[in-house]
């Protein structure tokens, strides 16, 4: 295999590993789709993709780690969520991890869940609530800025080709 070969191997790696990214919150996203894409470019000598086009798709991917924060915290203000609560959904994604598909859906609503029961301190019925409810409304959160990163990613991808291929 030759050393040009190895590069696209590797940046099409990255990409892919930047896909699993934009579900996993332990893997950055859609910056490792960028440095994938990046890199292809770079080991075509900059050819097929100008220099334009990455500075698009880099405004892109900035405006991704944006939406990262914006989403997830949107979702939990608009419940009301306490500063436990969010800490919980980060902490709860991550345990999640550990538990598959099923832990990546219900790490996030578990944590806020358990944050916000933190933060009241008591257990009430009213509390168990409030909790559920800040629980859900993060989880909404995480889950929409999912939805938005992966159309951010299908434009990067159309762009990224286009490029190429024009």
């Amino acid at each position: 295999m030759d050393l040009h070969a190895l590069w696209y191997v590797l940046a099409a790696l990255m990409v892919v590993v930047g896909l699993a990214g934009i579900i996993l919150p332990a893997l950055p996203g859609l910056p490792m789709v960028f440095f994938g894409m990046l890199l292809a470019a770079w080991a075509d000598g900059f050819e097929r993709v100008e220099w334009w086009w990455l500075l698009v798709l880099g405004l892109l991917t900035a405006l991704s780690m944006v939406i990262d924060f914006w989403a997830t915290a949107a979702g939990a203000k608009r419940v009301g969520a306490s500063r436990k609560a969010v800490v919980g959904a980060v902490v709860g994604t991550l345990v999640g991890l550990f538990f598959g598909p099923v832990g990546l859906f219900a790490g996030p609503f578990v944590g806020a869940l358990l944050g916000e029961l933190w933060h009241g301190r008591s257990i009430r019925a009213a509390d168990v609530g409030q909790a559920t409810k800040v629980g859900f409304g993060t989880w909404m959160g995480i889950v929409f800025g999912i939805v938005l990163k992966l159309g951010l990613a299908c434009t990067m991808f159309v762009l990224f080709a286009w490029a190429w291929y024009a």
